[in-house]
């Protein structure tokens, strides 16, 4: 007959393997997120720090090289080139998609019907436009002879320009491609307005406000909190792209490297080149410079962000 430390024994035991099993059969339900942020994140981040600072074309042995690599992109003209057209198409693209984002959200805002059916509609664009196809069909889009120049021609202007051929207005393709997303956008702004209590535009009206001023002095700082959020992130978004750049220049970033962005040159460097030390040094630079650009703008909302529950604090 087992005694009572005996029992106590056992059953400790018990406990012990059941919650062993609970544990491992935790692990084991995550396992498949675990290895591919293991295999396909956090090795590879690693990975390419390393090669960025070696020399290393794939087919050999990577030679560390120290700065070297940094140090060469400080005398490659290309590189300057792909960083100014990075910066051009991110700080004109990310407002402009924002702005048109905020507007189509305000009318949305208004009850109106097939409204469920018009937001679709419009968020669309932001599903579908990082796709290939669509790359494509913006890149006959925009030729001599495509849709654009046929509308133009129909409306009296005949004209035979490529637009993705001419060197001014090769990029503005682009842009016009990343505004024309702004579907995501667009969903968080309307979100934030209904957030916004209708008793505030009732008091204003009350004491007399006007359309205008009640955008910019309700609407807008009730909405700084969402702003940040979408700027960052389209941010971010901006200075990454590649998909659409590459299908629209063919994948060489032409004419004349206007559309060149960062990330396309990263590519053509690391895979067409085979220079993949070099373009993993890239890769970090342009890490190190989105992390700074978002630390400023987390650092200066500060001052413009409005958050309701710290205003009720003071």
């Amino acid at each position: 007959m087992a005694t009572m430390p005996d029992l106590k024994y056992t059953f400790d035991h018990r406990k012990q393997r059941a919650k062993l099993w609970n544990q491992i059969a935790g692990y084991l339900f995550i396992s498949p997120w675990l290895i591919g942020f293991f295999g396909f994140t956090l090795i590879p981040i690693l990975a390419s720090l390393y090669f960025s600072f070696t020399r290393y074309d794939l087919f050999s042995a990577p030679k560390f090289t120290g700065l070297s690599n940094f140090a060469q992109m400080l005398a490659d003209p290309v590189f300057w080139k792909s960083m100014s057209v990075t910066f051009y198409y991110a700080l004109v693209s990310v407002p402009l998609r924002l702005i048109f984002a905020l507007i189509v959200a305000m009318l949305f805002h208004r009850k109106a019907k097939f409204l469920r059916f018009y937001q679709t509609v419009y968020y669309l664009p932001s599903v579908v436009g990082g796709s290939i196809a669509v790359a494509v069909m913006w890149r006959r889009l925009f030729m001599a002879d495509g849709a654009l120049n046929a509308a133009l021609g129909f409306l009296g202007i005949h004209t035979t320009t490529s637009w993705i051929g001419n060197p001014r207005t090769a990029i503005w393709t682009l842009i016009i491609l990343a505004v024309w997303q702004f579907g995501s956008s667009m969903l968080i702004f309307l979100a934030g307005l209904k957030q916004i209590p209708d008793s505030y535009y009732e008091a204003a009206e009350i004491d007399g406000a006007n359309g205008r001023q009640k955008f910019f002095k309700i609407t807008i700082p009730h909405l700084t909190s969402v702003i940040l959020f979408n700027l960052v992130m389209q941010l971010i978004n901006g200075f990454t792209v590649f998909t659409q750049a590459y299908v629209v220049s063919g994948g060489t970033g032409d004419p004349m490297n206007s559309t060149l962005v960062y990330a396309l040159y990263v590519y053509k460097k690391a895979f067409e080149y085979n220079q993949m030390g070099y373009g993993s040094a890239m890769a970090w630079v342009m890490v190190v410079i989105i992390g700074l650009l978002t630390a400023l703008i987390f650092k200066s909302s500060a001052f413009w962000v409005y958050y309701e529950t710290k205003e009720e604090s003071r």
